[in-house]
């Protein structure tokens, strides 16, 4: 079969080959089989009827809706998930079906977690509604979105912007969802970009323990450091964050023609492509955590971790051109759209982009939970900072031409057909 192959070919098959794909052990496989057998579960696991809710007589605990199975639907049928499909992941101005949006990497991470939770016998529920929820609060434009408008709320509030504990505001306290409180605080402590060799739950007693973790995080630059999850479901989705994004960035470099292949990162302990990356790091966080009350991972996979991160900025999120775009184009757009939304707010104007998209979608879709007290107790910083991370990449530069006509800031977007 090889000759009839031009030697292109062949090379890529035996790169093929080369890739490495481990399995659980035979040891642990019949341990699991066993604890299944016999009818063991994880005594770390969360239970449903435990789920502290703001509400608590609300959204019961039943078998037809299990408490987070409920918080799944909670957040999948809020308006704002919807606008996952139109936010960047990591690359933007791209006209491109197949480079990755919040949308696709919100479900990578509800299923990697999933397959471990499942794996290691943890509340698979749960671990979805944190994985669903989990960047519902994110910015349009990704990192840099994220950076520039904690920029603006920092100028005229004194306070600081992060997706986590936006994610957790869209559900708590915009649209007032009664989410469970082991589900917040799984979304507020997810952040993916803190790596950990292990990751071991810290209760909390209730939410004014919780409310003050979340509040220190608008106040303090370095609190999102010290976050540490509630419930290890939550800690199986902080990892997986991580995991789903670690080796499907590359293949979206790869589309995006910023690299040519994966023979640019050195071969690591899991392997360098995104499936190897995902398969074998399943297997080594099951193999060192399972019946644990912590998350595991081995030294060689830690370190090998913190490697891949290092190479996937040094050869992808710094990239000069791309970073250009963000500074020159996208930082002035947010900090002129933020002052104009600002305006309108402190000027009462009914008739404004803010209060018709905005206000009044909040009213909308939230008449039966209530909105008056989101009204009443948000500050117009605030809002405008609310109403501008709700946006979607296209309706954030609509919304800028339709303020600005003649403004010399513009998103050009690179098209399926260039070269």
């Amino acid at each position: 079969m090889k000759g009839d192959m031009d030697k292109g070919q062949i090379r890529g098959m035996e790169q093929t080959e080369r890739k490495k794909y481990y399995d659980l052990s035979e040891k642990l496989q019949q341990r699991i089989k066993d604890d299944h057998k016999n009818g063991i579960q994880n005594p770390y696991r969360a239970k449903n009827r435990d789920a502290v809710r703001r509400k608590q007589n609300w959204d019961r605990n039943k078998l037809l809706r299990p408490a987070y199975v409920r918080d799944c639907e909670k957040i999948m049928h809020t308006p704002f998930y919807n606008r996952y499909a139109d936010k960047t992941q990591v690359f933007s101005f791209y006209k491109h079906d197949d480079i990755t949006r919040r949308a696709l990497h919100v479900q990578l991470v509800s299923r990697i977690a999933r397959n471990i939770g499942s794996l290691l016998g943890l509340n698979v529920d749960l671990i979805e509604a944190i994985a669903l929820g989990h960047d519902i609060g994110h910015t349009p434009f990704g990192h840099a979105g994220e950076r520039y408008l904690s920029e603006c709320l920092q100028e005229h509030a004194g306070r600081y912007f992060n997706h986590n504990v936006h994610s957790v505001r869209v559900l708590d306290d915009i649209l007032n969802r009664n989410v469970s409180l082991q589900t917040l605080d799984g979304i507020l402590c997810h952040n993916g970009e803190f790596a950990m060799q292990e990751y071991r739950p810290v209760p909390i007693e209730d939410f004014a323990h919780f409310d003050a973790k979340y509040e220190a995080c608008y106040l303090d630059e370095t609190a999102i450091g010290r976050l540490v999850p509630y419930t290890l479901e939550a800690c199986v989705v902080r990892i997986c964050d991580m995991i789903a994004y670690l080796g499907k960035d590359r293949q979206d470099a790869k589309r995006a023609n910023l690299i040519t292949d994966d023979s640019i990162f050195d071969e690591q302990t899991f392997g360098k492509s995104n499936p190897e990356i995902i398969n074998n790091l399943i297997v080594n966080i099951v193999e060192n955590s399972y019946g644990k009350d912590c998350i595991v991972m081995d030294d060689a996979y830690y370190k090998a971790i913190k490697e891949t991160k290092k190479e996937n900025y040094e050869k992808i999120y710094f990239n000069e051109a791309v970073d250009r775009t963000y500074r020159e184009n996208i930082r002035p757009m947010f900090h002129m759209m933020y002052d104009k939304l600002l305006s309108d707010m402190k000027a009462g104007d009914v008739n404004s982009i803010i209060f018709k998209h905005h206000i009044e979608f909040v009213k909308e879709n939230t008449a039966t939970y209530g909105y008056e007290a989101y009204l009443e107790m948000t500050k117009p910083t605030q809002m405008v900072v609310d109403f501008i991370a709700s946006m979607t990449d296209d309706y954030f530069v609509d919304l800028f031409d339709y303020l600005f006509p003649g403004s010399s800031y513009k998103v050009k977007y690179i098209s399926y057909f260039s070269e």
